[in-house]
């Protein structure tokens, strides 16, 4: 996957959660099994891949409506320790979840945390502390997804840990609706990926375009898997990561969003290898990337 050219400034962070409209929004239905998150099922382990999102937020309702509306992902619900969770689709595959928050978290705004495949759940969590992080919610297995954990790394960015049980997708290029890229915002890029080095095996390596300096790139194999870059210096900037999703048509996904009661935080510009990318946030606070590749120019897992 390929970095983006994000603003310096933008701020999108917030404290780590204690726990119908042309986009073809469908009423949530119950389903007796949640599916699982690589369809069809393999042995594949991409470590270090993002392979799921949840989204935590105190009003599920207005969420799904708009995820639903701006990306045209159909919503299922299962019950999970007698709560309901959302499970979003992208056409037949799963891409993300909703998972309602209390309404005493220190944080009233919505929040996404992307999930990062590891092969071994309990010895990556082993290394969490070691490396200056703190665990936040301990492994958990849930039916046909496989283990769960989140932590937080040393500047406070939560991030969470998967080990699937169905495997993880093949790297291909991500289909509009899909997650394109993850971007991790910090106060010390350096500092921060070598936590992420540490943790997730990742090799860390300088992103080598211009205008790109300082900048590090997150990779597997072959594979980008994630981007890190200065946050900035504005007093209530937070450092976290960034999930952004393709769309086909940029205009008309900022259209959609403005409709459904969402905000442009950051304007359209161009970025990298012919792309339009901006930022939005839902009615609820939740904060996404969004990008188009012009002329299907996507560059994804390009070295």
């Amino acid at each position: 996957m390929n970095p983006l050219s994000l603003p310096r400034r933008v701020v999108i962070f917030s404290a780590l959660a204690a726990a119908a409209l042309g986009g073809g929004f469908s009423t949530a239905v119950l389903a007796s099994n949640f599916p699982p998150l690589n369809v069809p099922a393999n042995m594949e382990v991409h470590a270090g891949k993002f392979l799921w999102a949840e989204l935590f937020t105190t009003d599920p309702d207005s969420a799904t409506r708009f995820y639903s509306g701006v990306f045209g992902w159909t919503a299922s619900t299962v019950m999970q320790e007698g709560e309901t969770y959302t499970v979003f689709a992208n056409g037949n595959h799963p891409v993300a979840g909703l998972r309602r928050r209390s309404t005493t978290a220190r944080s009233g705004a919505s929040r996404w945390v992307g999930y990062i495949a590891v092969p071994d759940i309990k010895v990556t969590l082993a290394r969490v502390a070691k490396a200056g992080g703190e665990i936040r919610a301990p492994a958990r297995a849930f039916p046909e997804i496989g283990s769960q954990a989140i932590i937080t790394d040393m500047e406070g960015a939560p991030v969470g840990l998967v080990q699937s049980t169905s495997g993880s997708s093949p790297d291909v290029d991500p289909a509009p609706g899909d997650w394109n890229w993850f971007h991790l915002l910090a106060k010390s890029p350096s500092t921060a990926a070598e936590f992420y080095r540490q943790v997730f095996n990742y090799i860390v390596i300088p992103d080598s375009r211009p205008g790109k300096a300082g900048e590090l790139l997150l990779t597997t194999g072959a594979f980008n898997r994630g981007g890190v870059s200065a946050l900035g210096d504005a007093a209530d900037a937070k450092p976290g990561w960034l999930g952004v999703v393709r769309v086909k048509d940029l205009t008309a996904t900022l259209s959609q969003v403005r409709k459904l009661g969402g905000a442009v935080t950051t304007e359209p510009h161009d970025a990298s290898f012919g792309s339009r990318f901006a930022i939005i946030a839902d009615p609820t606070g939740g904060v996404v990337g969004v990008v188009e590749y012009v002329n299907d120019a996507n560059p994804v897992n390009r070295p």
